[in-house]
């Protein structure tokens, strides 16, 4: 008898092959959790998928820093599988810089007659200008990119004029390097100088600012942004939801206090690497066609 957190409709055999279940078909503690994390994932990405429209050219759809690729091929198995009646079938991307996963991957879906599945060995960043991928993607996804692989996602998502891009971030880093080399100078005679004296405090505080001037710069950039957890704490630490759908309106608040934070904490460097898309007050972004 199957576990009842598989559903309908799911391969078993594929969740074999994942070793998200044993081959009796049974959950260990581990892959309970990482199970239900990709399953509400898919609830969350699976509303979004019905609200696009038909198009002649199908639904895409890019998964980046994929891993062994639980979340594309769960998403493809029970959405991308079998098309939705009045819509031509989509294409999922998974784009992954480990070649071995890759060649597994591949070689996975090729053997579960997955035809509109491709993997690329390619960085995230390398993804945005391969001609592997198409001009146009959908929904751009990134669950548990590590570090500025999570940023380089939302470069790809804005370079690709995604309508939605879903975000799990993790291990955010490169703030915290920032803030221990410069020491937020503007902060460092105030009480809020103590926020980063122990670096546990400057790691923690360093993935918050992150994950809120990624959220401003994506308002900033035309996109309405909800923040929410993925599922328990107790199931994940790195449990942050970030959604992104794009409005093309771009927010000129959302802007200014995106600049007004970098400057406080002493992060204006990131502009030249991070934010380089942050739209001028004048500038306007068309909705997507």
């Amino acid at each position: 008898m199957l576990p009842p957190e598989v559903r309908p409709g799911q391969s078993v055999e594929l969740l074999k092959e994942l070793h998200i279940l044993t081959r009796e078909g049974r959950l260990n503690q581990d892959s309970r959790r990482k199970l239900k994390q990709v399953y509400h994932l898919f609830q969350f990405i699976e509303k979004l998928l019905l609200e696009l429209p038909a198009s002649t050219a199908g639904i895409t759809l890019a998964d980046h820093g994929a891993g062994k690729s639980y979340l594309g091929f769960i998403l493809y198995d029970l959405f991308f599988k079998t098309p939705v009646p009045g819509r031509p079938p989509g294409h999922v991307y998974g784009i992954e810089t480990r070649p071995e996963l890759v060649e597994r991957s591949r070689a996975l879906a090729e053997r579960f007659g997955f035809a509109r599945m491709s993997f690329l060995n390619l960085s995230v960043a390398e993804s945005a200008d391969s001609d592997a991928l198409p001009a146009r993607i959908d929904v751009v996804t990134a669950l548990h990119a590590c570090d500025t692989a999570t940023d380089d996602a939302i470069a790809f998502g804005l370079k690709k004029h995604a309508r939605f891009i879903v975000l799990v971030p993790c291990c955010q880093a490169e703030v915290a390097r920032l803030l221990n080399h410069d020491k937020a100078r503007s902060l460092a005679r105030t009480p809020l100088a103590e926020l980063w004296r122990h670096p546990l405090h400057t790691r923690e505080l360093g993935s918050q600012i992150t994950n809120v001037l990624r959220c401003l710069y994506l308002e900033a950039c035309g996109y309405q942004v909800t923040v929410t957890e993925l599922v328990g704490w107790e199931h994940s630490m790195k449990n942050e939801l970030i959604i992104a759908r794009h409005t093309g309106r771009p927010n000129r608040a959302a802007a200014q206090r995106l600049l007004g934070l970098l400057e406080q904490f002493g992060l204006t460097a990131l502009l030249e690497t991070r934010y380089v898309l942050l739209p001028r007050a004048t500038e306007t972004v068309a909705p997507p066609a």
